[in-house]
């Protein structure tokens, strides 16, 4: 018997996989016994925010990401399908029928055992463990998590800085320096004069926020202020906080810059940097369209946008291996947002690779460790490699093991995709799947 706490889209893609292969299932959902701040639907896997599971392309991270899970035979994605509405080359779907859909076909399967109720305490007696509570774990059930990861292994609120694809940063106006030449250099820097941040902080005080919940907006602190509020509290209060210059000489004039924007290396790759003190609650376009004036980031590419509201995610790097799995103790697995994959089609694959790997456990065969090259397998990396300033992260083709030798640097970025999901698609063929 295998206990999943969580009915949303992790805990069922969880479910599914494990149910097929005829194991025995109990799926705990606390719904509609209790609703957390933001869900309202008594069925499974119900969406709150956007209705889009993003593009379908295959040189899109996303699209890439649901045609593997569409090859390795994902309930939730054929559901998604299946309940589709028009968006162009995205695949949007009416979240009532997806969920009633999602709902429907796990109750079809004879060996999943849904159960209304809400969990406080992990069953510790439970052969198998599944928490896919996603980011709003009650309170009850988050200071048990905490008794088995450690006081520092959970995260009550999620402030995020966008992150950049190293390669789209000019670095003709940018710098590798620390602040009175202090340090290793591990820093890019990207000076500014008078005119270019007198018109950034115009636009980036007028730019539209996302409206935040209730229950969020009592969260912010002074310590984790968006960046966008620090902005109106005066012209000159960003130059004296995140964007301070002091400590350092621009190369191209040889003279203290006006104002500095500092990015910080993201991951062990070197290949995706943070925008340091950025965290904010613009809206997506808005940062795209803002955050591009900085000089050295017009031409940038956007792996992950800013973002602060409540999420419970844990410490991953120090808690989880690439199945998601408990490095303490080895019958708890995680899954979903929970473990800091952002994200829908995200949510399903952390699902997909729990499920998939408590099978294998279940019949004595080896841990299934997806390649690097997979979309997959780069989320599962990247959850499980130690990161300092580790926060959550949606599929993108930054953090994907890249190519060697086989394409150009001088060809265009949607060959360079292309060739990824090539290899990426290729991969997860090769994986052998009872």
């Amino acid at each position: 018997m295998v206990t999943i706490i969580g009915g949303g889209l992790a805990g069922c893609e969880v479910a599914y996989q494990i149910a097929k292969k005829g194991i025995e299932v109990k799926l705990y959902e606390m719904k509609p016994h209790k609703y957390s701040p933001a869900h309202s639907n008594s069925n499974l896997a119900e969406i709150v925010c956007s209705n889009s599971f993003k593009s379908n392309l295959h040189t899109n991270a996303c699209g890439l990401l649901k045609e593997e899970l569409r090859i390795l035979d994902s309930l939730l994605i054929r559901c998604a399908d299946r309940t589709s509405v028009p968006a162009g080359q995205a695949l949007a779907v009416d979240r009532e029928k997806f969920s009633e859909l999602v709902t429907n076909e796990i109750k079809k399967i004879p060996n999943i055992e849904i159960v209304n109720e809400e969990i406080k305490e992990i069953p510790v007696n439970s052969e198998i463990v599944v928490i896919a509570t996603g980011p709003l774990t009650t309170e009850e059930l988050s200071q048990d998590i905490i008794k088995i990861t450690g006081k520092k292994g959970l995260h009550f609120y999620d402030a995020a800085a966008p992150i950049v694809e190293k390669s789209s940063i000019d670095m003709n106006i940018g710098f590798l320096g620390d602040r009175y030449e202090k340090g290793d250099a591990c820093y890019i820097n990207l000076p500014m004069n008078k005119e270019e941040y007198e018109i950034f902080w115009e636009e980036l005080v007028n730019a539209e926020i996302v409206e935040l919940h209730e229950f969020e907006k009592r969260e912010i602190f002074e310590g984790c202020m968006p960046v966008e509020v620090m902005a109106k509290r005066g012209i000159d209060t960003l130059r004296f906080g995140p964007l301070k210059p002091v400590g350092f000489i621009d190369p191209r004039t040889g003279e203290r810059p006006y104002a500095i924007v500092q990015l910080r290396q993201d991951n062990e790759a070197g290949n995706i940097y943070n925008i340091v003190g950025f965290q904010t609650n613009l809206k997506f376009q808005e940062q795209k369209r803002v955050f591009s004036m900085i000089p050295g980031l017009r031409n940038a590419e956007f792996v992950k946008y800013g973002v602060m509201h409540r999420n419970t995610f844990i410490n991953s790097p120090e808690l989880l291996d690439e199945t998601y799995n408990l490095k303490t103790n080895r019958n708890i697995y995680f899954a979903g947002q929970i473990t800091g994959v952002e994200g829908y089609v995200e949510s399903i694959a952390s699902g997909m690779v729990v499920g998939l790997n408590i099978v294998n456990r279940l019949k004595n065969e080896e841990n299934i460790i997806f390649p690097e090259t997979t979309m997959i397998g780069a989320l599962s990396k990247y959850i499980a490699t130690s990161n300092k300033k580790f926060q959550p992260m949606n599929a993108n083709f930054g953090i994907i093991k890249p190519l060697e030798e086989n394409y150009s640097k001088k060809c265009d970025k949607k060959k360079k995709y292309e060739m990824l999901a090539d290899v990426a698609i290729k991969d997860i063929k090769g994986i052998q799947i009872e």
